[in-house]
């Protein structure tokens, strides 16, 4: 049975039909670069837990980490993650078919991206000995809060649209289970880490890095997808 004329989700799929068979000198590039860019991302938090003052990975928010002699680094990743994101957005440019799924989800990302180069420019505050959660002290340190929280939101929603998009392109067939599965884990984080400022501020960071990981591991497969387009033409 043919999709409702006028749905949102499917209203323009005859009137432009997948790019899969047009060729794009950038997609390679960009499905790559993504994937580099993910690797880099978790290498570098990785390396920064290890470097003074030894933030907790569970008690403390990952923004922490740009806040010391080494945050220059945190910074770069959260350039880095906004550069990934606009990587993730040229991969679903180029494969699948053309939806209002697709669109509007790509705006949510990009948006998000911008989020995320945005705290850079907006460090957080830290807490004091003892202290948990968020309660930012100055404006800058709110403005970096409402930056993050905003930048989780919109990629959750863009995640939830582009994978309800990746059901219509067949680049993209034998990665939609990876990508559920990060996705849920995203989400699961996203749930979490409410649930943690609220009641349970102790654990704020490991909930917030669960999230991240869903967020980086959905982008991750979406490269891969690219990739996976580009060896087949």
């Amino acid at each position: 049975m043919a999709p409702p004329r006028g749905s949102l989700l499917t209203h323009d799929t005859t009137a432009a039909p997948t790019q899969s068979g047009r060729p794009s000198p950038f997609l390679r590039v960009a499905a790559w670069a993504g994937m580099a860019l993910v690797g880099a991302y978790v290498v570098i938090d990785v390396v920064l837990q290890l470097l003074p003052p030894h933030y907790s990975p569970i008690a403390d928010a990952e923004s922490n980490l740009a806040v010391g002699p080494f945050g220059w680094l945190m910074n770069l990743n959260f350039l880095g993650r906004a550069a990934m994101t606009f990587c993730v957005l040229i991969v679903v440019a180029r494969i699948g078919p053309v939806l209002a799924t697709r669109r509007i989800g790509s705006a949510f990302l990009g948006l998000a991206g911008l989020c995320s180069a945005a705290l850079v420019f907006f460090p957080t505050d830290v807490n004091g000995p003892g202290e948990f959660g968020i309660a930012p002290t100055t404006l800058v340190g709110t403005v970096h809060v409402a930056f993050a929280t905003t930048g989780f939101m919109l990629a959750l929603v863009a995640m939830v649209l582009l994978s309800h998009w990746m059901r219509r392109a067949p680049e993209m067939l034998g990665l939609r289970r990876p990508a559920t599965v990060f996705l849920v884990l995203a989400v699961v984080g996203l749930v979490s880490l409410a649930i943690s400022i609220a009641v349970a501020p102790a654990v704020l960071g490991a909930t917030e890095r669960i999230c991240l990981l869903g967020i980086l591991g959905w982008a991750f497969v979406v490269c891969i997808g690219g990739v996976a387009t580009t060896q087949e033409k």
